[in-house]
């Protein structure tokens, strides 16, 4: 034992005396205590063996084998827990996601527009969760205890078209695994919401989000995803020997909503005043609807990159055990970083270039700078564990550039899209599964799919081979993936615009759709807040459709606080308003 001088003058460690002697008791007591547990199994061993030495040892043996059994459960066990904790954790990351979209539709679009757009993106997720509960998650994944398991890969299972068992999540209970897809079926829903902004219905908003997470997403998600899928990839023999490898969803999840989103804006047509003028008359260059909030438009850009660590990350936890997921997990932090930086530099790098040589002017548009994010995190979604660090860069950098030219296209085609939702989704989710059959990694596919045969094309030649397989079954797969999405949505949309369910009323998209107003029925008229973005519409058409007596007349009144509008039908409809 030290003094207690010695002890009065360690500064760092004022109880080391206490402590050396606890330590040296506790690890005593615990060596006596291992030691009493051997001693009694020698001697229960050689009790019931007494005439055989080598009957003792297995005896011996056989409980100490049982310990370690039992052990090995343990840790198996709580192994078990930790991944589902780890999936939640991401999964809730995910959900935030809704927020992001959220904010960024209702930064996107006019003050008259903001609360119906918010209402919208909230249905969202209630809508999903209900057709997803109901019928959406048995049909992507009814029969299976959930992720894929060890022991099915490489297994020949039974290929089917959609599950049917678990409807209502019954006889299931990995509820972490549903609640993780279920994220994934809202997120698909919420990238048509700022598409169709400012002109849909509603009623056919909340229709569609029900058909399309109860649907077609768990159908297309079907396929790819489970086991018993054409195009998954764990098969003993998939499609073409590779199978579809779209990881996190660029294809399922992005390439479902955003193509949904181009079938619904071309059949719902555009905003009043985007490619035409007050009298209907084309524009010569579209007319750009300014947003309203760009700190909205950057918060929601911020809460869409937090929440995709959780998109990508989560990913690889209902991937098959492998035997470093940590390293795994961390290259999909480092690859959803560099996808969404280097899609944000070039978009906006590009997008001042190109306005520097046409006008003279540098434009630093954040609307460019923002959505190129975006579009890098999608492109690097299906390949984001599988891709080397500097090809998740290259990646996003493409996209950058790829967005920007979906955006001119649909300009030139005269198709609005509100939040340039189609070329962030659906253009660069094309991108981002064709990256995969380019750069997929042959180290990386080992650890995640536990097979090296077929690998990005670019790896192919370095091995002296032009084999395509992998970028081939992706290009299938996205091919399917659109044609059954059309398939199902445009005959939807065209009953919805045929039955008059789809497009609001033309006077609401002039005052916004979300104009309440007060009916006088003394004077029969509606009244309006003075100063309102909607009282100035109302004014502004009064002004241009003069010549139309068809159309609401504004006048004032002596009132300071309210305007009044002759009630009027419009254009020649029979709703009054």
């Amino acid at each position: 034992p030290e003094s207690q001088s010695n002890k009065s003058h360690d500064p760092f460690h004022p109880g080391q005396h206490f402590t050396r002697t606890y330590n040296k008791n506790t690890t005593q007591h615990f060596h006596n205590n291992r030691t009493n547990t051997m001693e009694n199994l020698l001697l229960d061993c050689r009790q019931q063996y007494p005439d055989s030495e080598l009957d003792a040892l297995e005896c011996i043996s056989k409980h100490i084998q049982s310990g370690m059994s039992s052990t090995n459960s343990q840790i198996e066990t709580i192994d078990s827990s930790l991944k589902a904790l780890s999936l939640i954790f991401t999964s809730i990351l995910m959900f935030i996601m809704q927020a992001g979209f959220a904010m960024l539709c209702a930064g996107s679009v006019r003050t008259e527009n903001v609360p119906n757009t918010l209402l919208k993106n909230f249905l969202d997720a209630c809508g999903a969760g209900v057709a997803y509960f109901a019928v959406g998650f048995a049909l992507a994944y009814g029969g299976s205890p959930g992720p894929v398991q060890q022991d099915e890969i490489n297994v020949d299972h039974t290929l089917t078209f959609a599950g049917s068992e678990n409807f209502f999540l019954m006889d299931f209970d990995n509820y972490a695994f549903w609640f993780y897809q279920f994220a994934f079926a809202a997120c698909c829903a919420t990238i048509v919401a700022g598409t169709l902004a400012e002109r849909s219905q509603m009623v056919a908003y909340f229709a569609y989000a029900i058909l399309l997470t109860g649907f077609v997403f768990p159908l297309v998600c079907h396929s790819v995803w489970s086991v018993h899928g054409l195009f998954n990839p764990f098969r003993k023999n998939p499609l073409f020997g590779s199978g579809m490898v779209d990881i996190a969803g660029a294809g399922v999840v992005h390439v479902t909503g955003g193509m949904t989103a181009l079938i619904a804006c071309i059949i719902l047509g555009p905003r009043r005043g985007r490619f035409d003028d007050d009298d209907g008359n084309p524009l010569r260059a579209s007319r750009r609807m300014k947003a309203h909030s760009p700190s909205l438009q950057v918060l929601g850009t911020f809460l869409l990159w937090f929440g995709w660590y959780g998109f990508n990350v989560g990913s690889v936890f209902f991937l098959p055990q492998m035997e470093d997921i940590s390293s795994v997990a961390s290259l999909a932090l480092v690859t959803t970083t560099l996808g969404a930086t280097g899609g944000a530099l070039t978009s906006l790098g590009v997008s001042v270039w190109w306005n520097q040589r046409r006008t003279g002017e540098p434009d630093y548009d954040i609307v460019n700078a923002l959505n190129g994010c975006l579009s890098g995190l999608v492109a690097v979604t299906a390949g984001s564990s599988i891709v080397e660090p500097w090809a998740a860069l290259l990646i996003g950098s493409i996209s950058g550039i790829w967005y920007l030219l979906g955006s001119s296209l649909l300009n030139k085609l005269h198709i609005d899209d509100a939040v340039d939702a189609i070329p962030v989704h659906l253009g660069n989710g094309i991108w981002g599964v064709i990256a995969v059959g380019l750069f997929a990694s042959p180290k990386r596919l080992m650890m995640v799919l536990q097979r090296d045969d077929h690998v990005g094309w670019f790896y192919s030649w370095g091995r002296n081979s032009p084999d395509a397989s992998l970028l081939a079954t992706n290009v299938l797969g996205l091919v399917c993936i659109m044609f059954f999405v059309f398939v199902v949505m445009t005959p939807f949309f065209i009953i919805l615009h045929y039955m008059g369910m789809f497009r609001s009323d033309q006077l609401e998209e002039i005052i916004g759709l979300d104009f309440n107003s007060e009916y006088d029925e003394e004077r029969g008229h509606v009244k309006l807040p003075i100063g309102t973005t909607s009282g100035d519409a109302l004014r502004r058409a009064s002004r241009q459709r003069k010549r139309t007596s068809d159309y609401p007349v504004f006048a004032d009144t002596d009132d300071h606080d309210m305007t009044t509008v002759s009630t009027r039908t419009f254009d020649n409809s029979t709703r009054t308003v």
